[in-house]
């Protein structure tokens, strides 16, 4: 009498494999998108803040006798020079946001709208309007607030 021994897996322990492992990506999948969903908040959020500073820097050093300011739409923010947004200055700096981040609320000067604009003064870099602008994602929003001397802060 003869035992044969076959060595390999079978198709069983291939199925319990696959499933747990199944099992563990669907619970691990909604982790990472999150992450990367606070990651493009946390971004947007800087983007924000820098362009707010990079034009009232510039309006206070008076770069070109100019001010400076920041265009807010839904989908991008936009660095202009002077007191007035032109969409065909070849100067303007676009910022794109990223999805599923966006601006959602612009209240400045105490008009709430979908967009907006602020500048600085020169020299003074005080700004030209205060306010909020409301970035939101699927899950989350977050406020960035400009003070009346051209502060900048986040809730």
């Amino acid at each position: 009498m003869y035992k044969f021994h076959q060595k390999g897996i079978t198709a069983v322990e291939i199925l319990i494999v696959v499933s747990i492992l199944g099992i563990l990506v669907l619970i691990a999948l909604p982790q990472f998108s999150k992450i990367k969903e606070n990651q493009v908040l946390k971004n947007t959020l800087g983007d924000i803040t820098s362009a707010l500073h990079n034009a009232q820097s510039q309006s206070l050093a008076s770069v070109n006798s100019s001010e400076y300011g920041v265009r807010f739409q839904a989908d991008k923010i936009i660095i202009f020079t002077g007191k007035i947004f032109s969409s065909e200055a070849t100067d303007n700096k676009t910022i794109n946001i990223i999805s599923p981040a966006n601006i959602s609320n612009v209240t400045l000067g105490g008009v709430s709208s979908d967009t907006g604009d602020i500048y600085f003064e020169r020299l003074s870099g005080v700004p030209s309007k205060t306010g909020t602008i409301t970035v939101l994602t699927p899950s989350t929003s977050k406020v960035i607030t400009i003070s009346a001397t051209g502060a900048v802060s986040m809730n």
